[in-house]
Parts: C-alpha cells; structure tokens; sequence
C-alpha cells in the first residue's frame, strides 16, 4: 500500500503556464471580501460577495467558498478518483473560506478569502509548511489541479504544499465567459502589486536588485520592501511611483 504522506522532493515542472493569482484581479473583478483583516478567519462582508459563496460535498470532504471554484473542484476531485481511488478516500481539508491576511502579513489578502483557493489533508494530516518538501499524494495530484487551471502552493518562495488556488489566468476565464457573477466582465489589466507571490515576484525582485544595487529577498513576496523599491525604480526612472508593476515598470525593468 502507497504511503501517501511520506515526504518527497518538490517537483521541477509544476504550474506550467499558471500563475497565483493577483490581489488586483481578485479586488477588481470580485471586490473586497471586507474592510479589515488579520491572521483569524473573520466572515466575509462584502454583499455583492456573499451570493457567490456556497457549501458543497465534494466526495471525501464538504468545503465552503466561491460557487465557481467548488464547480472546477468537483471536476478536479471526479478525475482524482477516476486515476487514484484509494488515495481520493484519504482526501481532506483544513479550509476553504477563510477571510484573513496571509500568512506573517498584515497587508496582503489571503485568497482564501474570496473562497477561491482550498488546503487540502491527505489521511488528516496536513503537508508541513515551509520544509521543502511535500507529501507524495500532492506530488500525484497535483497535475490534475494544474489541469483544471489551479496553482499549486509547492511552488510560492516559501512552499506551501498543502495549498491550491484558482490561477490568475482560471479566475480571467471565468470572468469573460460569465462564470464568475453571471456577467461578462473585463478583467483589470494584469499588474503585480503588493501582497502579490511565485516566481514572477521573485524575478521583479532580482531585476531591482540589479538596477538598484538593493538585497532583497528574492522569496518571490511582494511585501513592502519590494513595493518601496518598486516606487523607487520608478521615481528614478520618470514613471508614475504608484508601486504597481504595469506595462510601462515591466518594460523599463526588462520584465
């Protein structure tokens, strides 16, 4: 018998053409979930929100969170059985809706707070955080998630293995084919912005390293220091020092 939780070396090719998605996707297309956050999960706010929430039973576990991702979680779960049956029976999780910051932030939104991205057990156990290594039902899984247009937390500058999200380029999809809220919507133009993460934030941040002579931490988290760099390449370059990494920043950082 397979031990699903036996750790194993992270994957060189994951989250092939996926991206985390981005808080200003998120806030744009969806709004804010509510007006304050910390490290709890509080209850989501935001009336235009709520509608799309609903709870599902999706086979070895029932989850909370946006009506359009419990959609593409039920197709994620159906193949998981199909291919591992066993291992599909051990599937858990430890939350879906969860409406805080992320994790050691006190200004990025977790995406768990839209209810778009879920972390998921293996036998009721969950994948440790940050040791580089994850469980080996992730490693099997994980394709299946990256197939149906969801980001694996394996790949964040701190791993996170245990954690799944619907992908900027899913959550743009469902925006202009009328999934999200029954209206087609044009999503905002794709910036990275603080409390964005994965490996694009960690190329920017070698990128202002190099043009700045800084020593960021290229852990691929667009905390403050990468937003006060950002403001500071564009103040010396003549662009607008809004901190948001648009067409215009990308092109003069050769990004």
């Amino acid at each position: 018998m397979t031990d699903w939780t036996k750790l194993v070396p992270i994957p060189a090719s994951i989250n092939q053409g996926l991206t985390s998605a981005r808080q200003a996707t998120m806030l744009g297309l969806l709004g804010n979930p509510r007006s304050s956050y910390n490290q709890l999960c509080q209850p989501v706010t935001n009336p235009k929100l709520k509608p799309l929430i609903e709870s599902r039973d999706l086979g070895p576990f029932r989850a909370t969170g946006l009506r359009a991702a419990l959609d593409s979680l039920t197709a994620v779960m159906a193949d998981i059985k199909k291919a591992q049956p066993g291992l599909h029976a051990m599937l858990g999780t430890a939350g879906m809706l969860c409406a805080r910051n992320q994790r050691g932030s006190t200004s990025a939104i977790s995406n768990h707070s839209w209810g778009s991205a879920i972390d998921i057990t293996i036998d009721g156990r969950l994948d440790a955080y940050g040791d580089g290594k994850v469980q080996a039902g992730l490693v099997e899984i994980f394709p299946l998630f990256n197939k149906h247009g969801w980001y694996w937390g394996a790949a964040f500058g701190k791993e996170d293995g245990m954690h799944f999200e619907c992908s900027e380029q899913l959550i743009r999809k469902w925006a202009t084919g009328s999934t999200l809220n029954g209206t087609k919507e044009t999503p905002p133009k794709p910036l990275l912005v603080l409390g964005d993460r994965g490996p694009e934030v960690a190329l920017l941040q070698e990128r202002l390293n190099a043009a700045l002579n800084l020593k960021l931490a290229a852990d691929g988290v667009f905390g403050h220091s990468t937003f006060a760099a950002v403001v500071a390449f564009q103040g010396s370059h003549g662009l607008t020092p809004d901190g948001a990494v648009g067409k215009k920043t990308r092109d003069a950082l050769g990004l």
